[in-house]
């Protein structure tokens, strides 16, 4: 029993500690795979390179794919910063097999020979592989400040160097290069097209006409699919999808263009400054494309926010909209171009941070922009009047056409466009014209002197009445009374108020009142006077003089003068009686 129970304990010990190794094994393996790159000095990094690039090569020739997974830890030691993203896996790979063949052709590596972390001797910043341009960098700044990496130059050279070494064997010692083999197109493409003019291989100069001929006609042919669907879409109800679908169709060919140059630069095999330019060229292009799009959206539902306003009974979201319109253009093309820059790799914040410098002098600059903004704020909350209306500002005078952030605009009435700062519209004294609920007329109506007291009267009366019959006017307020007496004519004052909505309709009703008064005139045989001069002969040789006797004269004058007087029998104060003043009806 005791044997038998020892030797149970033993099987699980046995499985314990064997089970325990394993566990061990694999959590090592799986640290292993997680171990970083050792780039801490200019040995570690060359070490950790043509380690990798050996394991690579025997997994390429044995088909290990471990193995062959670690060409990815060589790239890991190369500065790809200035490599475009496009092609940077591309570029690293070639240009890990470029080094290793090149160093295997001329120098069987030493590591005791490159300098490593020491107590004694500090690290140098660059080191240069002895006979060679290859060197290795200490990075300045970036995620990997402090490592040890080869250098960008030196990666952008590796086809160089290569070409000078190509014909040389491996040394013996070395790792027998990297497996390399020259690109399809170095076998294939005929010594003419391979020939350099201005920096670039004839065939690359034909492939790229060929590329920008066919991203052309990818754009042509997706422009004219998105038609097609503007079409279809056309038969739906709304209008809003045709607008959506018609504003993409610029853009989306382009856009789809660009992507199809941008894929075929790793293809064409430009590098160093070339590859540099196009592929800025291409970031530029999408920036473009992508303000260019974002613009045209902004339109879209600058429209269908204007439809949504026009619905509500509020002004103030129809003008809120046309400077919510503005605001989201500028917003688009500022962040349009801020993204480029960021894409071509410049520092935005560094740059936005820079401009803090000047900040006091920008904003001296900037006050005048400011206040006409506070100004536009003013004008939409506060209301003093509104797009569309009449007002008097100074000696402008017109009708409101839009509201900006700088300025409004009014259309003067001799159509000429007045433009005023919105901070001097925050201190002036607005006359709103448009905000009047009845609209003024005073007519000063001129009837000749021999017009009869009775008709004149009844000729007031006559006014009178048809102010009562229009229905646009004023009824609890207006005058009609016999004024004054002019140098030439008897002075009729008409004063009454209109209540109509725009000026257009004051003009009519004002031109409808006073045909009504001509008709009345002539109906009366009231004749209007005009300026004139009469020459009165006193006497002719055949006929006496007009002049009577001044005794009598003055004595009829004073009896005439006194039956006007009180209780007198031509005295009537009052009038005949034909005529009633409106403000005593």
């Amino acid at each position: 029993m005791n044997q038998g129970f020892k030797k149970i304990v033993h099987i699980v010990m046995t499985l314990s500690l064997v089970l325990g190794l394993t566990a061990l094994q694999a959590e090592e393996e799986a640290l292993k795979r997680l171990e970083p790159i050792r780039t801490d000095s200019p040995r570690e990094t060359m070490q950790s390179f043509m380690e990798a690039m050996n394991d690579y090569k025997t997994g390429t020739e044995q088909g290990i794919p471990d193995k062959e997974a670690r060409i990815q830890d060589a790239i890991r030691t190369l500065d790809l910063s200035e490599i475009p993203a496009v092609t940077r896996e591309e570029k690293g790979r070639e240009a890990a097999m470029l080094l290793k063949e090149v160093m295997d052709r001329v120098i069987v590596m030493d590591y005791d020979r490159i300098p490593a972390e020491d107590d004694e001797n500090p690290l140098p910043n660059r080191w240069r592989l002895a006979g060679t341009e290859i060197i290795i960098l200490q990075q300045k700044d970036g995620e990997r400040s402090g490592e040890y990496l080869f250098s960008a130059a030196t990666v952008e050279r590796s086809r160089e160097f290569y070409e000078k070494v190509r014909d040389l064997p491996y040394l013996d010692g070395s790792g027998g290069g990297a497996a390399y083999k020259d690109p399809w197109m170095d076998q294939y493409i005929p010594s003419w097209a391979q020939k350099n003019v201005l920096g670039i291989l004839t065939w690359q100069w034909i492939g790229l006409a060929i590329v920008i001929l066919l991203g052309l006609i990818i754009r042509t042919i997706v422009k004219f699919s998105v038609g097609k669907l503007v079409i279809l879409v056309s038969k739906s109800e709304t209008k809003w999808d045709d607008k959506l679908i018609d504003a993409l169709r610029g853009p989306t060919g382009f856009a789809i263009a660009t992507l199809f140059w941008y894929f075929s630069l790793k293809y064409l095999r430009f590098d160093g400054g070339v590859l540099t330019f196009f592929n800025v060229i291409i970031q530029i292009l999408f920036s473009v494309n992508f303000i260019w799009l974002a613009y045209r959206l902004t339109g879209v539902a600058t429209e269908y926010m204007t439809a949504l306003a026009s619905k509500t009974e509020s002004t103030l979201d129809d003008q809120l909209v046309p400077l919510l319109s503005r605001t989201l253009k500028i917003f688009v093309v500022v962040f349009g171009i801020l993204v480029t820059i960021q894409n071509l790799g410049i520092n935005v914040m560094s740059v936005l941070a820079g401009l803090g410098i000047g900040g006091l002098a920008f904003a001296l600059a900037a006050k005048d922009a400011v206040a006409n903004f506070f100004g536009s704020l003013m004008i939409l909350f506060d209301k003093p009047f509104q797009a569309g209306e009449w007002i008097k500002v100074g000696e402008a005078e017109g009708t409101v056409e839009e509201i900006g952030f700088r300025s409004t605009r009014i259309r003067t009435f001799y159509n000429s466009l007045i433009s005023i700062p919105n901070a001097d519209l925050m201190n002036a004294k607005i006359d709103n014209m448009g905000r009047r609920e009845f609209r003024r007329l005073l007519l000063k109506l001129g009837v000749t002197y021999d017009t009869g007291p009775d008709k004149l009267e009844g000729f007031l009366e006559g006014i009178k009445n048809i102010i009562k019959a229009n229905p646009h006017t004023r009824k609890d307020y207006y005058h009609v009374v016999f004024h004054e007496y002019g140098p030439d004519s008897l002075i009729i004052m008409v004063y009454v108020f209109f209540k109509v909505p725009d000026w257009s309709s004051e003009l009519v009703e004002r031109q409808n009142l006073m045909l009504e008064i001509y008709r009345l005139a002539q109906s009366m045989g009231v004749e209007f006077a005009f300026p004139t001069q009469t020459l009165h002969v006193e006497t002719f040789p055949e006929k006496k003089a007009y002049r009577i006797p001044q005794e009598k004269a003055v004595q009829d004058i004073k009896n005439i003068a006194a039956e006007y007087g009180p209780g007198g029998s031509q005295a009537k104060p009052s009038g005949q009686g034909i005529f009633v003043p409106p403000h005593t009806e």
